[in-house]
């Protein structure tokens, strides 16, 4: 029973988005498709510890959730064309953009601009990655109710909108994938850094889903320089999740960490990603560069490896596709193990980034370094006073103690 039980989470983790995205493209509703996959992957709980494992349990999810959404159509009083056709069991391909997949369709229409980002979000992790709704609002740390309305929303806004269900054509392609991407680094940053106070520091299922999501995109657009770069950054970063917390529940900064705790698969999977976009080479994109300077990280054994030389250089590369203020703040960290601290500090006057907590924190280090101690007590105190999770409180109250009261 355990071994049909084990299959029923692996069809649900692996055939989840394409028996959605099939039934989306045949009905041409996604509530429908939805719910009917819902009912289907049910079936499968009562039947396949009856019947056995079907040899193909993708087909059978997807013929199920068919039956069953022909039989509700049927039911129904009012239908629009597409249902009708849907009932005729009309299933012509038709050419709906450069690649014809029906994920990367649903992943597209999920992470459309018209929704806003939280929206695009929620959708992504319900419809393609298969979430609850439930466990998608714990993730979140909102009500399920309030996920759930903007779920509905969401579809709502779909349908009403009349936004089409395909991949964008070719010319269109780019500004849509990086569209795509924004709404996985999202997912990824929300489960990573933990930003909500007193809460988890890393919440995994949401890290998780967002590499696995990365992974399917990569499968479907395996040419596209900047999706092989965003799941490099992920692997990286994620390679180093066990070593980011002390047993205490304090963040232990890069130079601090137990390297011999970092997943060496990760970082071997990334730095081949990695290497072969720079073999590729193709003008890098933001999360390439970002990918390439976790490489230098990761590829240290000890913090006094590090060739920061190219970490500033790579940073350089950076600004030039992103001038961001916080591309010129971690540009700066590294300028200080180079260049030394007075020369990152001087770099920091000026930047807007009074609301941004990393920037005191950084800041009160470097002050720290240089021995202001009473400036960088006010920089702790500043960063402290800013929301962030336990772990990063913890540790900033140590290091602003351990300053003294002199």
């Amino acid at each position: 029973m355990s071994d049909v039980h084990a299959a029923i989470e692996r069809a649900h983790r692996e055939q989840w988005a394409q028996v959605v995205a099939t039934l989306a493209r045949r009905i041409g509703d996604l509530d429908i498709a939805e719910e009917m996959a819902a009912e289907a992957f049910a079936a499968a709980v009562e039947r396949w510890p009856v019947d056995g494992v079907p040899p193909k349990p993708g087909a059978w999810l997807t013929t199920t959730a068919h039956r069953k959404a022909i039989d509700r159509l049927r039911r129904e009083v009012r239908r629009d064309e597409k249902q009708r056709e849907a009932l005729m069991l009309a299933d012509t391909p038709e050419p709906l953009g450069v690649i014809d997949d029906d994920r990367l369709r649903l992943v597209f229409t999920c992470c459309h601009p018209a929704l806003n980002l939280e929206a695009r979000v929620a959708l992504t992790l319900r419809m393609v990655g298969g979430l609850t709704v439930a466990e998608i609002a714990r993730a979140f740390l909102v009500q399920e109710t309030a996920m759930s309305r903007r779920i509905t929303r969401a579809k709502e806004k779909i349908k009403a909108a009349h936004i089409p269900y395909r991949v964008p054509d070719r010319e269109d392609l780019p500004g849509r994938v990086a569209g795509v991407l924004t709404v996985l680094f999202l997912i990824f940053n929300e489960g990573y850094l933990g930003s909500e106070p007193g809460g988890e520091t890393v919440r995994g299922e949401l890290t998780g889903e967002a590499i696995r999501l990365a992974r399917l995109v990569k499968v479907l657009l395996p040419d596209d320089g900047e999706v092989a770069g965003l799941l490099a950054l992920m692997l990286l970063i994620e390679a180093r999740r066990a070593a980011r917390v002390s047993a205490g529940g304090e963040l232990v900064p890069l130079d601090e960490q137990d390297r011999g705790a970092w997943d060496r698969a990760l970082i071997a999977e990334g730095h081949a990603l990695v290497r072969a976009r720079l073999a590729a080479g193709e003008a890098p994109g933001r999360y390439q560069i970002l990918a390439a300077i976790n490489a230098v990280h990761t590829d240290a054994r000890d913090i006094r490896d590090t060739d920061w030389w190219q970490v500033v250089a790579l940073y350089d590369q950076l600004a030039r596709v992103d001038p961001s203020p916080i591309v010129r703040l971690n540009r700066a960290i590294a300028v200080a193990e180079v260049d030394g601290p007075e020369v990152a500090l001087a770099q920091l006057e000026g930047l807007p980034l009074d609301g941004y907590r990393a920037f005191h924190a950084t800041r009160a280090d470097l002050l720290r370094r240089v021995g202001r101690s009473g400036d960088a007590r006010a920089a702790y105190e500043r960063a402290i006073a800013l929301d962030g999770n336990s772990a990063e409180t913890a540790y900033l109250v140590r290091r602003r103690d351990q300053l003294g009261r002199g």
